[in-house]
């Protein structure tokens, strides 16, 4: 299917995150983007920025658009079961960085990997 329509939510997760490493407002990511601060609010209100505003955001997070796009017609974006797993996903972006140490990237792919574990366990417990 055509992954058409834009995951507000998980944009502005990452936007968050991002927002957060950079010690940052949302205003003050909003000027660093080239956007303007209503763009962040409409965002964290669930609707979608445009698409110049878009590009400007994927851009600066330094990720494809690619990632935050979703086939409208599937309704539960969190679990679609083509998905890859999540280490999969995870772990060449993590050896890819260049401010991570094999160590550091180590240490990172076992917590997240305990985590994920984590989840997938209390999710087979809730569904019992």
């Amino acid at each position: 299917m055509a992954r058409t329509r834009v995951n507000v939510s998980a944009l502005y997760a990452a936007l968050d995150a991002a927002k957060n490493e950079k010690q940052l407002s949302w205003r003050q990511l909003a000027a660093e983007v080239g956007v303007s601060p209503s763009t962040m609010t409409r965002m964290a209100n669930g609707n979608r920025p445009d698409v110049d505003a878009f590009a400007a955001l994927v851009r600066w997070l330094g990720m494809p658009a690619e990632t935050f796009m979703v086939d409208p017609e599937d309704e539960d974006q969190k679990a679609r079961p083509e998905e890859p797993e999540l280490m999969a996903q995870l772990a060449p972006l993590l050896r890819a960085r260049s401010d991570l140490g094999v160590e550091d990237v180590k240490y990172l792919e076992e917590v997240i990997g305990a985590a994920v574990r984590r989840f997938a366990s209390d999710r087979e417990a809730r569904s019992r």
